[in-house]
């Protein structure tokens, strides 16, 4: 189905009070796949086996979901409940779907499932079986230092409850304030299996404000750009993070962030960062961030941390792990390194345990602790 890029390939009738099974089996579309519960529509199931979005531009539209300081793009492929009473759900197994490509990123957010709630618990929702994804590429095309507008790779907006989501091709975003895995609602499990990789500043690998119970990333994160980070739990509830890998490159860049309580969190191979100081949007406001390997902010409380690997940073002025919350034990396989003028390895303000058989090292060579 062929039309303008900024224009909706296909779009559901709104009139109607039930949509009953609506399917899309390996369709192929240039323009935006708009799935929405709206005006009349309060039931129905949406069935996806093999849908592409080849090219989409989805910037101009109104109607965007917000929280936490921020309004979000639509998708190339949204599903939307938009109805504000509680007791409309939509549900849906959603299949196969990629977006864009290197050549022809889509513009806007690729993929996006939400319901109405934009805070709260108020209003329908979408409930998911399964959100399995091929190979996903988007830019959201944001200007330069805007701090209260984001797109994402695949976004699960509040509302949205789904049992499984699965990465199964690389997930690449372009631009600026693109998260390439985004989630503001509830997620039994939610797994990535290919490459994780934000190409443009202030984006982050993946990004937690929502539910998670397991996040199993089997293949690596990797960032390029000022501001853009590895992971980060800023809100919600998360019981365990699995990553292979995570580097970030760019000032400002943090590797991993951890805002609230988490039981576990391992890394498989090495969390490493390179730059030093940058400017980056946080919650809607323009902050200044320093590319810290693994900190642990004050109000989180980490059970463990793995590390297979090594944890390094490479800018300059930086500390590679900052531990200002609560941390029962730290194994760092490969050790510590700052790798850079005026670094510090550790500092230490909360409670932490396993100092003792830590390897640390600042660029001098020298084992470097510091609490305060």
């Amino acid at each position: 189905m062929l039309t303008a890029d900024h224009e909706v390939a296909i779009l559901n009738d709104t009139s109607v009070a039930d949509l009953g099974t609506l399917t899309l089996r390996d369709v192929r579309t240039t323009g935006q796949v708009l799935l929405v519960a709206d005006d009349a529509v309060r039931a129905g199931h949406v069935r996806v086996e093999g849908l592409v979005v080849e090219r989409a531009d989805v910037r101009g539209r109104v109607e965007r979901p917000g929280a936490f300081g921020v309004e979000a793009l639509q998708g190339a492929f949204t599903l939307w409940n938009r109805q504000p009473d509680p007791e409309v759900v939509i549900t849906a197994e959603l299949r196969g779907i990629g977006v864009g490509s290197v050549e022809a990123p889509v513009r806007g957010s690729g993929v996006f499932v939400g319901g109405h709630r934009s805070s709260g618990l108020d209003g329908g929702t979408v409930q998911v079986s399964a959100l399995r994804t091929g190979e996903i590429h988007s830019d959201g095309g944001i200007a330069p230092g805007t701090p209260d507008l984001i797109s994402g790779g695949v976004f699960v907006i509040s509302g949205a409850v789904v049992e499984q989501v699965a990465n199964e091709g690389p997930v690449t975003t372009y631009g600026q304030n693109d998260m390439v895995l985004d989630n503001w609602g509830v997620v039994r499990t939610w797994t990535a299996t290919a490459p994780v990789t934000s190409l443009g500043p202030s984006g982050i690998g993946f990004v937690n404000f929502g539910e998670i119970d397991r996040l199993d990333v089997q293949a690596p994160i990797e960032t390029f750009g000022t501001g853009a980070r590895g992971f980060n739990l800023y809100d919600g509830s998360l019981r365990q993070a699995s990553f292979q890998s995570i580097a970030t490159h760019g000032d400002g860049s943090v590797g991993v962030q951890v805002s609230k309580p988490l039981p576990i969190l391992e890394v498989s191979g090495d969390l490493t960062t390179e730059g030093g100081e940058g400017q980056s949007p946080v919650k809607g406001v323009q902050v200044s961030l320093k590319a810290i390997a693994l900190s642990i902010q004050p109000g989180a409380d980490v059970g463990t941390i793995s590390v297979g690997g090594q944890v390094r940073t490479a800018g300059d002025n930086v500390i590679c792990v900052e531990i200002d919350g609560d941390l029962g034990q730290i194994d760092i396989a490969g050790g510590v390194l700052a790798d850079g003028a005026n670094s510090d390895a550790i500092h230490v303000r909360g409670d932490m345990a396993g100092l003792d058989r830590l390897s640390a090292h600042a660029a001098n060579g020298e084992a470097l602790v510091r609490t305060a």
